[in-house]
């Protein structure tokens, strides 16, 4: 992805978009030289990266720190960058400073916020003064204390219809594209088919226009994973392992050896 015209070109030619959430400059480079369509660096790098609980604590400088590094990692590849909790929701002039310094910082191509109706006006006023934004519906990290936890959203037909509603809202007020996470399939579907910008799913079903993992999710260095997430790697049993013998070479005396010493 160059533009955010392409991600409606996607939709509109069935192509399905690939994005992947990381934090920085070496994960980012793989990214790019596996042609992955968009990276999102995501407020996620709280419990990813720092090992916090939650996305909440992260601050705007930390995201303008791992954004600045992707950039560097990706240099051609589409880059959204989330706002941090409480950098848009209080006050429209903040979102505006906020949202325009990771762009003018960061290189990045575009910012992603959390929220439907409640945050349309803020929107909109991104949109209006040149800077675009991604939505993010379902399960909302920044609000998972409202929510009662990491839990599947859109169960009840309440939940629904208020999802359904929002994403209308947020195509409306001009957003590009739309993450839905944790929700049933059948839903992400029925908003797919409702609305005419592509929507990127993470535990949302296969019938989306797009997917997002995080990057250290899908290559398996956690012990545990989501119900979600494909491990397409068990990264944290090869980097064990390496390390392992890392740790016997140097304690045997076979490293390092004539080959990697200098003379």
């Amino acid at each position: 992805m160059k533009s955010i015209d392409q991600f409606i070109k996607a939709k509109e030619e069935g192509k399905k978009i690939t994005m992947v959430s990381t934090y920085e400059f070496w994960s980012a480079r793989i990214c790019e030289q596996a042609g992955v369509d968009c990276i999102l660096v995501g407020d996620s790098a709280g419990m990813v990266i720092q090992g916090l609980d939650t996305t909440l604590p992260v601050t705007l400088d930390e995201m303008v720190y791992h954004a600045k590094a992707v950039r560097r990692g990706a240099p051609e590849t589409f880059v959204v960058v989330d706002m941090p909790f409480l950098t848009y929701q209080t006050d429209i002039n903040e979102a505006v400073k906020n949202a325009g310094r990771v762009l003018k910082e960061t290189g990045a191509n575009a910012v992603k916020l959390e929220g439907g109706e409640e945050i349309a006006h803020i929107v909109e006023k991104l949109i209006s003064i040149g800077i675009p934004v991604m939505g993010h519906l379902g399960l909302t990290p920044q609000s998972v204390h409202a929510l009662g936890g990491y839990k599947v959203q859109g169960k009840t037909e309440e939940q629904q219809k208020k999802i359904i509603k929002d994403s209308k809202i947020l195509e409306q007020a001009g957003v590009f594209a739309v993450v839905l996470e944790a929700i049933p399939s059948k839903l992400a579907k029925e908003i797919t088919e409702f609305i005419e910008i592509p929507t990127i799913g993470i535990g949302a079903g296969k019938y989306t226009d797009g997917q997002v993992l995080v990057f250290h999710d899908m290559m398996g260095f956690f012990d545990r994973s989501p119900k979600f997430v494909k491990r397409y790697v068990e990264g944290k049993k090869l980097f064990t392992e390496a390390l392992k013998r890392f740790k016997e070479e140097v304690q045997e005396g076979k490293f390092p050896d004539k080959e990697h010493t200098y003379e």
